[in-house]
């Protein structure tokens, strides 16, 4: 891609942390020359039924980023996730680190406050977060050489981020034989989640993609690291030349099969939040279920 200053030169180190109760994947990401790191896609841990948040999963990458001396430049999410809850802030304050997103969780903020009832006291302008990234712009953690690619159609805020050789896809792909995103979420778009895909399958083919998401198809064990060349030519949904109109229709008529995520009404509300909790007007964490809104 002539557009993005692509470094296949430069390998971060990246070590990965599976959370088998959202078959999230998250990653923390360093230099090797310098010792910092970037979280991406951390979890908090949340019990529903009891309205319980830990910090498990925060606590094994904090700990891990103390015991290798590393210094934690940037909090990264892919997108408002669904499926389970940030733990940005608990890290950053931890850590430190400036907690960054796609600049159209504006869109994503203006969508679910109103499903959410949010009220004039939710700022809309993206202002919770330390960094907004638009398409195409470029940051360091340490020497590495990292960039944004804007990958709407699961989400309107959804971003590949590239650092050196190694892409950070978020939900836009899974592994090859896991297919892609669903896009049937409010703001999602199937053809243009096609488009967006297109731009991640026209990096270079050795361009390591770590997904943040695997559910073991077929049994087989959770995985998360794969290639651009290994998604083109073998991904059941867009590999080998798929054309748009069958992967919209082929996406279309998946997503009408599949249930709301679990946690779709706490992680909208928190993550819209940059991982923050919503309260009351006491100050007490609090969240809504709206009735038939989503």
């Amino acid at each position: 891609m002539s557009n993005y200053p692509v470094n296949m030169q430069q390998s971060p180190t990246v070590e990965p942390f599976f959370d088998p109760a959202s078959n999230t994947i998250s990653y923390i990401v360093a230099d090797p020359a310098s010792k910092a790191c970037a979280v991406i896609d951390s979890v908090l841990d949340f019990d529903y039924a009891a309205g319980r948040t830990h910090y498990d999963n925060a606590d094994k990458q904090i700990a891990y980023i103390k015991e290798h001396n590393l210094s934690l430049e940037w909090i990264i999410e892919t997108h408002v996730h669904a499926d389970h809850l940030s733990a940005a802030p608990y890290i950053q304050e931890a850590l430190g680190g400036k907690i960054g997103i796609g600049k159209e969780i504006t869109r994503v903020q203006d969508e679910f406050g109103k499903i959410f009832n949010e009220g004039t006291q939710f700022q809309r302008d993206g202002s919770q977060f330390d960094k907004l990234f638009s398409d195409g712009d470029t940051y360091q953690i340490g020497k590495l050489d990292g960039f944004a690619i804007s990958t709407p159609g699961h989400t309107p805020a959804c971003m590949v981020h590239v650092i050196g050789n190694a892409a950070f896809v978020g939900d836009t792909l899974f592994m090859p034989d896991g297919g892609s995103a669903r896009a049937d979420f409010p703001g999602g778009d199937a053809e243009i989640l096609y488009d967006s895909i297109q731009k991640v399958l026209s990096l270079p083919d050795e361009m390591r993609l770590f997904i943040c998401h695997d559910y073991g198809p077929n049994g087989r064990d959770i995985q998360w690291e794969t290639t651009v060349l290994e998604q083109r030519t073998q991904n059941i949904h867009v590999g080998e030349g798929t054309s748009k109109a069958a992967f919209v229709k082929l996406r279309t008529e998946r997503d009408k099969q599949l249930s709301m995520p679990k946690l779709i009404i706490p992680a909208l509300q928190v993550n819209m939040r940059a991982g923050e909790l919503p309260t009351d007007d006491n100050g007490n964490p609090v969240l809504k279920v709206p009735i038939n809104g989503l």
